[in-house]
């Protein structure tokens, strides 16, 4: 086999190769859904991604006789570090060929980064963020991932645990299949809470308004920055993040299915609920080389022409502490299956949710959702770092 080389991404060309190389791992592959490499683009460019006004970042190139085979990121996200009081990195963006040397010295790379940053441990794979891209999928492999989902070959967890990762969190998806949808197969406890509290004066379920967005938008972060603080992972989107976050979800959500929930007249919770673009996209980017308008031009035929969007995902929810335990989280449940019913969605994906998470798994069981897909979350510690390089 050929030397290796583990090359810092240095140019525009490295970069390049950086952001195209996972089309050679999954070019075979039926279930991967590529990015749009405009996306990617923005995405991993330190100048527009606001992950770098509060983080810091290397990448990587693994190559064979100049043949790239690999690629990772490590990453220090300050603000994590700050709100957690950790002093812990990350690895992300991690694509790899069978290629057991190049893994090893890709994540031995990342962990040295880390380590010369002044880290004790590293964690991943997290690109850039919680609020990114999180987790390796680890079961469930054998269905296309769910918008905004991650994907990856199941071989990849054998090279993390043999570079001497362990789990430190499970996340987990939920599929409710379009017999669980129907009105009339929802939980009979579930649709007393939810229409005792449809009828409440002080209580109000409606969808997004999209002609105010960026109000909702606005309570919707307040409600999420709060929700989420006491959840393990979890760090603040800043102003500039959620912008972005909701700039993209607001041509893509459908308001029929996203919802907050007032009591007496504030907002105490939402639920965001996504078409499964995935299925379009999957259908309408062949390569890279595609120009991307034809790509857009033939997801929106799929989408709106001749709708092949048959599923949705439960991409985000959020309840301020004082109205939990209360049905309220019920009743967005409820809400939206009964939504997804009515404008023709076959099958609702709910993810990903904490392993730990002891309230919400057990009751989104009860609504006859089976567990799917598991991605895990690796960390390693680098008090040895030293020894191991």
């Amino acid at each position: 086999m050929a030397s290796l080389d583990i090359d810092r991404v240095a140019t525009d060309t490295d970069l390049k190769a950086f952001i195209d190389f996972p089309w050679e791992v999954y070019r075979r592959d039926k279930y991967w859904v590529p990015h749009l490499v405009s996306d990617r683009r923005e995405f991993f460019d330190r100048q527009k991604n606001a992950f770098f006004q509060h983080g810091r970042a290397e990448y990587f190139l693994a190559r064979r006789n100049d043949e790239v085979v690999g690629r990772v990121a490590a990453l220090i996200n300050d603000l994590h570090n700050e709100f957690h009081h950790e002093r812990i990195g990350f690895f992300g963006a991690f694509e790899v060929l069978q290629d057991a040397e190049a893994a090893a010295a890709l994540l031995r790379t990342a962990s040295d980064w880390v380590y010369s940053e002044g880290m004790t441990a590293i964690r991943g794979p997290a690109t850039f963020s919680s609020n990114d891209e999180w987790g390796l999928l680890v079961d469930g492999y054998e269905s296309t991932p769910t918008i905004l989902t991650t994907y990856n070959p199941p071989y990849y967890a054998s090279y993390i645990e043999q570079a001497g990762f362990q789990k430190e969190m499970d996340l987990y998806a939920y599929d409710i299949p379009a017999a669980k949808v129907r009105p009339e197969a929802f939980p009979p406890k579930l649709v007393r809470i939810a229409e005792r509290l449809r009828a409440r004066p002080d209580v109000l379920v409606r969808p997004f308004n999209m002609r105010a967005f960026w109000d909702d938008a606005e309570r919707m972060k307040q409600i999420y920055n709060t929700a989420w603080s006491k959840n393990w992972g979890f760090v603040p989107l800043t102003d500039d993040e959620f912008d972005k976050i909701a700039k993209e979800l607001r041509y893509v959500v459908d308001p029929d299915v996203a919802f907050f929930v007032e009591r007496h007249g504030e907002p105490v919770g939402f639920s965001v609920s996504l078409p499964d673009l995935n299925q379009v996209l999957r259908l309408a980017y062949p390569n890279p080389r595609t120009p991307e308008w034809i790509t857009m031009v033939k997801a929106l035929w799929h989408w709106k022409i001749r709708p092949k969007i048959t599923a949705v995902r439960t991409f985000t929810m959020g309840m301020q502490e004082s109205s939990r335990l209360t049905g309220l989280d019920a009743l967005l449940y409820y809400e939206t299956g009964r939504m997804s019913n009515a404008k023709g969605y076959l099958r609702g994906e709910i993810s990903w949710l904490l392993e730990t998470n002891t309230m919400i798994n057990p009751f989104v069981k009860g609504l006859g959702a089976e567990k799917c897909k598991t991605w895990r979350v690796y960390q390693r510690d680098l008090s040895d770092q030293n020894s191991n390089r």
